[in-house]
């Protein structure tokens, strides 16, 4: 447990007078600054406020404080949370002026054992001694004035904790209250997702609006704090945005993160060289899928309950899961000349498989996205051939061997579903889809634009084809949605007839002109208009060009 993300300056904490039940030594104290105990090479404890705790390898570090003399017992709480590496840490008192007793929060320890480093005077005695990295809570109670010290000790390497003080055991809790069994499980598992689930923590029942839920996914192992967790992403080279940042406001990502904001979540995703640590952050929900990731790959979960206005945490009890192993992909085959539709799932990037035995040394394949951007590879033996997002028409003509066997994989390039249509032939003659302009945009002219009357052009082909405009009245708010949600391979057919404007043949050998503009009269002014035109060719397959809005004028 200890501040999400965000740590005070050191030097203002070390600096904070001692409040509360908490003082500076008096003058019947001063025989203690002969002793081990003096505070003239410690520092004094801020009660009720984190401390941040640098620590050089091999060097112990001593903090003090002193509980103020009292009829009634003086009970007080130390919590530390170690950020990286495994520490030595202990609480020492003068047994001559106290009579204690104490306990930890989490498991047994020798209160009376003492390192091999230490001579401590027979009137001072080692209440608690802690070795590790899990976050530990020793609750403890005077019956009279006394003088404690901690000491805290890195062997490993230099590194840094968190040490919080208490003597308000009325007032709320500085960190989240977990629940007895604050373990986190794993409810489903798939080649791409998992979904994990944990019991509430009490606090969140009684502060809901203070208090959120995030989760912290990577590839290497579980982390008993946060605070353990953000060192190891800085010492990965990356940055680590503010918990609170991370909750309520968008923060700015440096090249090697990626934020993601959905249904009033927020991830941010770090990218390093063995993998990636997401952080994610839902709210007061306490069942969460995870998506995207790889297949057959270990993922290990923490879960940690903050508290908005404090920012400190505290840690469900990690767990990790496998994901499955991604299914081969069904694969359709390709017949010659035929077309197929497909919709492809955007939601899960799903790869779908086309497969075509080549019966002519030429083909053709022919794309047709029909809505969103569809990713499109191709394949011959083996080998990659092409490789393109596609947002419209596009062909690929290839030359190979008799039988040589081509693969198509094809996905949405979107988070939403996409759709294409597919056709490969050798039969170059009898195309199945028409022959197509070099540009599918309508253009509208300004000058001719009147309060009743549009008019609009757009490019035609060297082929005999029909044409037929249509258009529909929108409303400003409605442009976005209709250009966007507009299906690319639907035909005339689904428009309705009010909407009808004409049809006409045209084509001219010469490219250059084959253009045709159309005047659309019986407007109202200043209004906003639709404007769908749709080629049809001999085999007769509809193409929609773009579409294209204009607004008449208001005043002539």
């Amino acid at each position: 447990m200890f501040r999400f993300w965000i740590y005070l300056p050191f030097h203002l904490l070390v600096a904070m007078c001692l409040c509360h039940s908490i003082k500076m030594p008096t003058s019947s104290q001063h025989s203690f600054k002969s002793d081990l105990f003096s505070c003239n090479h410690s520092l004094i404890l801020a009660d009720g406020k984190e401390t941040t705790v640098h620590l050089l390898k091999d060097i112990p570090k001593r903090y003090c404080f002193i509980l103020e003399e009292d009829r009634a017992p003086a009970p007080f709480t130390v919590t530390v949370t170690p950020c990286d590496v495994p520490i030595e840490w202990s609480i020492l008192v003068h047994k001559a002026s106290t009579k204690f007793l104490g306990k930890a929060a989490r498991g047994d320890y020798d209160t009376l054992e003492t390192t091999k480093s230490q001579k401590i005077p027979k009137s001072v005695s080692i209440i608690f001694n802690y070795k590790g990295n899990s976050v530990e809570t020793y609750m403890g109670m005077s019956s009279y004035s006394a003088f404690y010290m901690l000491e805290f000790l890195s062997v490993e390497r230099d590194t840094h904790i968190a040490v919080y003080l208490t003597t308000d055991t009325t007032s709320g809790h500085l960190y989240p209250e977990l629940p007895v069994d604050p373990r986190i499980d794993v409810i489903g598992v798939d080649h791409a997702t998992v979904t994990l689930a944990w019991k509430h923590s009490p606090s969140v029942l009684k502060h809901k609006e203070n208090i959120q839920y995030c989760l912290l996914v990577n590839e290497k192992h579980n982390y008993k704090s946060l605070c353990a967790a953000e060192t190891a992403i800085r010492s990965s080279g990356m940055k680590s945005p503010p918990a609170l940042a991370l909750s309520l406001f968008p923060y700015f990502l440096d090249h090697q993160q990626v934020m993601i904001l959905s249904n009033s979540e927020l991830s941010i995703i770090n990218r390093v060289s063995n993998g990636e640590v997401r952080q994610i952050c839902m709210g007061t929900k306490n069942t969460y899928t995870v998506p995207n990731l790889r297949p057959s790959t270990q993922y290990y979960f923490d879960v940690f309950v903050v508290n908005l206005l404090t920012n400190a945490s505290a840690a469900y009890t990690g767990t990790f899961a496998r994901t499955l192993e991604e299914p081969e992909p069904k694969v359709i085959e390709l017949k010659d000349g035929k077309l197929i539709h497909l919709i492809l799932d955007g939601k899960k990037q799903k790869f779908y498989s086309l497969q075509y035995q080549a019966r002519h040394k030429k083909i053709q394949f022919t794309f047709q996205s029909c809505s969103g951007q569809v990713g499109v590879q191709i394949a011959r033996n083996g080998k990659v051939l092409a490789s393109e997002n596609i947002a419209g028409f596009k062909h690929f003509s290839l030359k190979g061997k008799l039988l040589d066997t081509y693969l198509v994989q094809l996905r949405s390039m979107d988070h939403t579903n996409s759709s294409v249509k597919v056709q490969v032939s050798s039969h170059f003659h009898k195309p199945f889809f028409p022959l197509l302009p070099e540009s599918l945009k309508i253009k509208s002219f300004s000058k001719l634009r009147t309060c009743n009357s549009v008019t609009i052009a757009w490019l035609g082909t060297q082929e005999q084809s029909k044409y037929c405009v249509y258009k529909k009245r929108i409303k400003e708010d409605q442009v976005w949605m209709e250009v966007r949600s507009a299906d690319r391979c639907s035909g005339p057919k689904t428009r309705y007839n009010s909407e009808k404007v004409l049809c006409k043949y045209f084509y001219d050998i010469n490219l250059r002109r084959a253009v045709t503009t159309q005047t659309i009269k019986g407007l109202e002014a200043g209004t906003l208009y639709l404007f769908d035109v749709y080629l049809t060719g001999p085999s007769g397959i509809p193409v929609r060009y773009h579409s294209k809005v204009v607004k008449t004028r208001k005043k002539c």
